[in-house]
This record gives C-alpha cells, sequence and structure tokens, in this order.
C-alpha cells in the first residue's frame, strides 16, 4: 500500500491511476490518522500550484510531521513537483518557509529572454548518482520528462542531487537520500519513462 497526500491542490487522479499502471495499490490520505489506518509502507507527497498553499495544508493537516517522521526514519518517499520543493528550508515564491527537511533554496529561474519561464513541455534528465534505485531500466546519460515550473530547487549539499537538466543552464531535477525521492518533473505526464519512476518505487516499497 502507497499512500499519496492530498493536500487539495495536486493532480491526485493522475498520480494514483500511475501507480495503479505499475501494479501498486494508492491509498489517498489527508491526515496522520488515514495515513496509520492505511498501514502504508510508502508515501507519496504530489503538488501542482503554488507552493505557499501546498505547505499551509500539510501544516493545517499536520502531515507535515508525518513526512519529517517518514523520511527521517528512511521510509519510502516520493515527492513530485511542489512535493520536491515543499522539502526544502526556504522559498523565493511568496518568500515562505518550507518543510526544512533539507537546507536550500527554492529560486525562480533567472534565464535569457528565449528561454521561457515558466519551464514547460519535455526536457531531458541525467542522473548522476550512480545505481540509484528510481531510475533503474533508464539512461543515466538522458532520459525525457514533462516539466511545468517556474522555481527549482538549489539544495546546499549537492550529494543530494539525484538528477539535472539544462535551461538555459543545469538546474537540479531530481533528489535522492536514502529512501526519500522527489523529482521536479512529472512522472505521471511523463508516458513510459514516467511510469518506470513509479515502478520503481512500488518496487522499492514492495
Amino acid at each position: 500500500m502507497i499512500a499519496v497526500i492530498d493536500s487539495g491542490i495536486c493532480n491526485l487522479r493522475s498520480v494514483t491511476k500511475a501507480l495503479e499502471a505499475v501494479g501498486a495499490t494508492p491509498c489517498v490520505v489527508r491526515t496522520p490518522e488515514e495515513v496509520a489506518a492505511c498501514k502504508a509502507k510508502g508515501l507519496v507527497l504530489p503538488g501542482v500550484g503554488a507552493l505557499r498553499d501546498c505547505v499551509a495544508a500539510l501544516r493545517e493537516s499536520k502531515l507535515d510531521a508525518t513526512v519529517r517522521d517518514w523520511i527521517a526514519a528512511d521510509r519510502p518517499f516520493l515527492g513530485v513537483c511542489l512535493g520536491m520543493q515543499a522539502l526544502f528550508g526556504h522559498s523565493e515564491e511568496g518568500n515562505i518557509t518550507g518543510l526544512g527537511i533539507f537546507a536550500g533554496e527554492v529560486v525562480r529561474f533567472q534565464r535569457p529572454p528565449e528561454f521561457k519561464i515558466p519551464h514547460m513541455g519535455w526536457n531531458t534528465v541525467r542522473f548522476t548518482q550512480a545505481n540509484s534505485p528510481l531510475a533503474a531500466g533508464l539512461d543515466p546519460a538522458s532520459e525525457a520528462f514533462y516539466f511545468v515550473h517556474s522555481f527549482h530547487c538549489v539544495p546546499k549539499d549537492r550529494a543530494l542531487v539525484l538528477g539535472e537538466t539544462d535551461y538555459g543552464g543545469a538546474f537540479c531535477a531530481a533528489i535522492a537520500r536514502g529512501r526519500c525521492f522527489a523529482t521536479q518533473f512529472h512522472p505521471e505526464k511523463s508516458q513510459a519513462k514516467g511510469l518506470q519512476i513509479y515502478r520503481n518505487f512500488a518496487a522499492l516499497v514492495g
């Protein structure tokens, strides 16, 4: 069972359908009690829209503590888009404080005019951590995924970076530490390669 957090601003149906497509059993949760009740072995935090709303919803539901404790216990976790940005300490988007699980900033793209913001559409990811279970079955040098974002994460610790993408300069497209993973791109919108990400996460959950 994989718990999928419903923060009220996420593409919940797409994520649960992707998990079902790879043989996993998703359980939509809105409170810590629901996470416990579904006896989840994996936790997914998706999100689209404004980071302020995502973080506020997590704090209001007390799921912010659930996410912190889950990652601290090295239980399988996957953050998607805002679910990745929320893990950091501070964001320029609304000058908000994130969950602070990882040191770093979420900053707005500063790119030449020919690079439109938001960064939207397909782009390639280069996986930088050798033999990461999340990237199993994928070409570590170049795989295409779908992005929609105006802000990107800058981890303080470069060892946290799992994948990089170039958009007028390299930026962090995915992170990993232990069994905690997060992607700036949307695997659920990335066709076969995105489903491979969910398949790999489901395999890690077991």
